[in-house]
C-alpha cells in the first residue's frame, strides 16, 4: 500500500486505534478482580498462561479469548477505516495491535500508579494470543488448522506452552509468507510475516532460553 496525502490520516487512525485496542490490560483487569497484580506473580507476564498459573485454568482461558478477539476488531476496525485499501489497513492494523499489547500504555499507566518509585518502563504481553486474533484474519483455514495441530500436540507431549505456541507460529509465519510471495495471499502480508517473527521472537527469547536450558515452568504448574 502506498502512502498518499489522502491515506496518511486513516492510516495515522488504524495504527493509534489498533494500538490503544491492543493496549486494553485484560491479564491485569481480569487478575485484579482478585486482588492479584499480574506483574508481581509467577513470570509477571501479562497473559493467559501466567493468569492460568495465578488464578486458574478458567481465567487463562478467558484472558487468552479476549486478547485475541482484540486482534480481530482492531483488524475489523482498520477495514472499516479503509475499506478500498483493506489488505494494507489490515497489515498495519495487525502489527500496531501486537505492539499495543506488547507494550501496553494503559498496563503501564496502572502499574506505575499502583507502584511509585520504580522506574517506568513499558509493561506488557508477549502477544501470542493478540498474534493468533490477526492471523484468523489473514491465513487460510488450513493455515490455523495446522497451527492448532501443531501446537495442541506438543502442548499436550511437552506441557510447555511456549514451545507449543512458538511451533505453531513459526509454521504458520513461514506459510503467509511463502504464500504471500507466490500471489496466493496478498502481497501486504508478507511484512505482517516478517515483523511478527521478529516481534515473537524478541518478546520469547526468553522462554527460548529457558526452554534450551529445561528449565522453562510446564501447563498447571501454579504459582
Amino acid at each position: 500500500m502506498t502512502v498518499t496525502e489522502q491515506n496518511i490520516l486513516p492510516i495515522l487512525l488504524i495504527i493509534i486505534t489498533s494500538y490503544l485496542v491492543g493496549s486494553i490490560p485484560t491479564a491485569y483487569l481480569l487478575a485484579k478482580t482478585r486482588n492479584i497484580n499480574i506483574f508481581e506473580v509467577g513470570s509477571g507476564n501479562m497473559g493467559g498462561t501466567n493468569v492460568a498459573r495465578a488464578l486458574g485454568t478458567q481465567w487463562g482461558v478467558v484472558t487468552a479469548l479476549l486478547d485475541m478477539c482484540k486482534g480481530i476488531a482492531a483488524i475489523v476496525l482498520a477495514r472499516m477505516v479503509l475499506p478500498d485499501e483493506q489488505w494494507g489497513a489490515t497489515t498495519i492494523s495487525a502489527i500496531a495491535v501486537i505492539v499495543g499489547h506488547n507494550w501496553s500504555l494503559f498496563a503501564t499507566l496502572f502499574y506505575h500508579l499502583a507502584v511509585k518509585g520504580k522506574r517506568l518502563t513499558l509493561r506488557g504481553g508477549k502477544g501470542a494470543a493478540t498474534a493468533f486474533g490477526t492471523m484468523l484474519m489473514i491465513a487460510q483455514p488450513q493455515i490455523i488448522v495446522g497451527m492448532l495441530a501443531i501446537g495442541g500436540v506438543l502442548i499436550a507431549i511437552t506441557r510447555y506452552v511456549s514451545l507449543g505456541v512458538l511451533a505453531a507460529f513459526a509454521l504458520s509465519i513461514v506459510w503467509v509468507y511463502a504464500l504471500a510471495t507466490q500471489d496466493q495471499l496478498p502481497v501486504e502480508y508478507a511484512p505482517y510475516a516478517i515483523i511478527l517473527a521478529m516481534l515473537l521472537i524478541l518478546r520469547f527469547r526468553e522462554n527460548i532460553q529457558r526452554l534450551a536450558r529445561g528449565q522453562e515452568r510446564r501447563l498447571g504448574e501454579r504459582v
